[in-house]
């Protein structure tokens, strides 16, 4: 593993933390956790934490001894100051003389002495890094470490590799024990320069940033030296792939489906993110995948993310006519022994409930991983996790038998209420679960309702054919849609898109057709190209987008929507319009026809009439076209309306929202246009 420790780099946040009055030795911290943290073979999502103790005065004037430590929440790859919360040390180590403390205490205790009552939780392990007296302290869980500490002969191990380098501290779950036991293991030999905790994790720990951050990166280089004299034979080919004749296309939704449970007339749905490349092929390929992937998480930590097993879904010789059914058997099976696993081992943590028995991960040799998650970040981090574990557990194979903590000790931290506060905050909105596809995504409307729905819950993608639209779309929105370069009317883009849709999030819930143009010309001249291409991107590739969400919807069972955007012109012709109404007209009756079709199968289609929003559509004099053709000046057309007021982006994107949400509407079109009896539906 590369030292990537930068003089220039250090140097520089020194520099900026000086100017907002912030210490030296504060601002290596944050570098060195940074490092750590961008490190994904060393830390994953939320795992791992650093600390640093220095003194400061109190409001009293007083010197006292702080530990600033990493705060529950916060991603050890980009964390900033308000991330390593201060917490007063000499409390923290007065504990040692406790025989023992609760978990209620504890935290308490650690919130009670923290330097600003604001501040994020401290970490769960605060007091093993307070009980460790150097000034830096690193914990991770370095993937090469954990394929050598997850052995039955883990000690001897350890001794082998490190020599009398690290201590070695037998595993029990993180807290005030696990503290008392480092601690005293340290105190036998106070001169190692790191704390391996088996099934766990690693330690290190110096007098300076860079001290601590280059033991660790020897610890690791260390480990990963003794492994690669075992080569790894786990994702060496033993048989010959046979990829999946069904496709992810087929697999995916009706994962979705069976994933998904109806409560009264609610679904919760759950996304998907499929992994594939050799390397997991070929370990989803061993002979032995049954026997090591089902012996429990490469760390305790990942459990509450990715549950104590995988679910393994062999669809090998596998008709599609027989795919739902398999699909639906293994994951109720799945169910059955979460369930018996949870009635098993309640007796260890008084008061547990039990968590959905959903799988967080499958494994489906010949087609890939598939993380599984209420939203496509927890989706994501199931897939990372298990990536981490592939690497962790093929390796560890290679020259060994992976060994995982016992069912018990998974179970106590699956459970621990330390554990789930870190997920306290992964409450389901309204649309969490859901996919919106979004067609002329990167037009003004597209993004207000990119931006409207997410603020809801949902996974948003936008469909964008100008590639000026898709550069110019505002980082905010960047930063939470997924956007695709797709011409709708053109069908080998279509499919290939919806295709690479399915894989990055397992299916589609709610359309909304909003791509368009608007060709004008008086009807007697216009030519048969223009009128061609306004129906072609006006009407048939909306149609056609439709037909795939409809298929989709019709394999997840678990209903779906289709919205359009059908504007004012379909019910209220302009003058020198006609090529843009026609095909707006015809949308009109083919939503209709979506909705008497399809309402069987819980499917839903409705409308949006927007009319006189000021926005791109059309480039950036369409609307004075359009105010010249009804004989007004701009600002007067805008406002035209019986309520004077201007219809804006977010008013139509508010409105395909309350269509999505009116689960008992469909057949509707809704208007928004500031009040136009003229183009009001009879």
């Amino acid at each position: 593993m590369k030292n990537n420790w930068s003089s220039k780099e250090a140097s520089d946040l020194i520099a900026k933390y000086k100017k907002i009055g912030l210490s030296k030795d504060l601002a290596l911290r944050v570098y060195s956790t940074q490092l750590l943290g961008r490190e994904k073979k060393l830390v994953l999502h939320g795992g791992g934490n650093t600390s640093l103790k220095t003194e400061t005065k109190n409001i009293f004037g007083k010197k006292i001894r702080v530990m600033h430590v990493k705060g529950s929440g916060w991603d050890m790859s980009d964390i900033d100051y308000p991330g390593l919360p201060a917490v007063e040390l000499d409390p923290l180590l007065q504990t040692t003389n406790l025989k023992t403390l609760d978990d209620f205490s504890m935290v308490n205790l650690q919130r009670k002495n923290l330097l600003d009552s604001k501040a994020p939780n401290p970490s769960v392990e605060t007091l093993l890094h307070a009980f460790i007296p150097h000034k830096y302290v690193d914990h991770t869980h370095a993937n090469s470490i954990l394929s050598l500490i997850d052995q039955p002969n883990d000690i001897e191990i350890c001794k082998k590799v490190f020599g009398n380098k690290i201590g070695i501290v037998p595993y029990v779950i993180p807290g005030f024990e696990l503290a008392i036991k480092a601690n005293n293991i340290f105190k036998k030999n106070n001169k190692v320069i790191g704390l391996i905790l088996l099934n766990h994790g690693i330690f290190s720990f110096g007098s300076t940033a860079k001290q601590s951050y280059d033991r660790m990166i020897e610890l690791v280089n260390t480990a990963e030296k003794f492994l690669s004299k075992y080569p790894n034979k786990i994702l060496k080919n033993s048989k010959k792939i046979k990829k999946n004749i069904i496709k992810s296309e087929d697999i995916l939704p009706l994962l979705r489906k069976n994933l998904s449970s109806k409560i009264d007339d609610n679904y919760t749905k759950w996304v998907l993110n499929l992994r594939s490349n050799q390397k997991i092929l070929n370990y989803l390929n061993n002979k032995n995948i049954k026997s090591f992937s089902q012996r429990g998480p490469v760390t305790p930590d990942h459990v509450i993310r990715i549950k104590p097993k995988p679910l393994i879904l062999n669809l090998e010789n596998i008709s599609l006519n027989e795919l739902d059914k398999k699909i639906s058997s293994s994951i109720n099976a799945f169910k059955k022994n979460y369930i018996k696993y949870f009635n098993k081992n309640k007796k260890f943590l008084k008061g547990s409930i039990m968590l959905d028995t959903n799988p967080r991960v499958i494994l489906i040799p010949g087609l890939g991983i598939v993380g599984v998650g209420r939203t496509s970040k927890e989706a994501k981090i199931a897939s990372d996790l298990a990536e981490c574990t592939l690497d962790v557990i093929s390796q560890a194979e290679s020259f060994g038998k992976f060994k995982s903590i016992s069912e018990k000790e998974i179970f106590k931290m699956e459970y621990w209420s330390l554990e789930q506060a870190k997920l306290k905050n992964l409450k389901r909105k309204y649309f969490s679960g859901n996919v919106v596809l979004i067609s002329g995504g990167c037009g003004d409307i597209g993004l207000s309702t990119a931006k409207s729905f997410y603020d809801e819950g949902a996974e948003v993608i936008l469909l964008e054919k100008e590639q000026h639209h898709i550069n110019n779309t505002p980082s905010n929105i960047k930063k939470f849609a997924k956007i695709i370069k797709c011409d709708v009317a053109n069908s080998k883009s279509l499919n290939k898109t919806i295709i690479e849709v399915i894989k990055i999030y397992g299916g589609i819930d709610i359309l909304v057709c909003n791509a368009g143009a608007p060709w004008q010309g008086e009807m007697a001249s216009i030519s048969k190209d223009v009128m061609q291409k306004s129906l072609d991107l006006n009407l048939l590739s909306h149609h056609h987008i439709s037909q795939h969400a409809v298929k989709i919807f019709l394999k997840q069972k678990t209903g779906g929507l289709l919205l359009y955007n059908i504007s004012k012109q379909s019910i209220n012709p302009g003058k020198n319009f006609g090529p843009y109404g026609i095909a707006k007209a015809a949308t009109l009756f083919m939503m209709r026809q979506y909705t008497l079709e399809y309402a069987k199968d819980n499917i839903r289609a409705n409308g949006v009439n927007p009319d006189r929003v000021n926005t791109n559509f059309g480039g950036k004099n369409f609307v004075r076209e359009r105010a010249k053709a009804r004989g007004v000046r701009k600002s007067e057309y805008l406002k035209s309306n019986l309520l004077n007021i201007e219809v804006k982006p977010s008013d139509v994107a508010d409105a395909f929202v309350l269509l999505a949400k009116s689960k008992k509407t469909t057949g509707d079109v809704l208007t928004v246009d500031g009040g136009n009896i003229t183009a009001t539906l009879r």
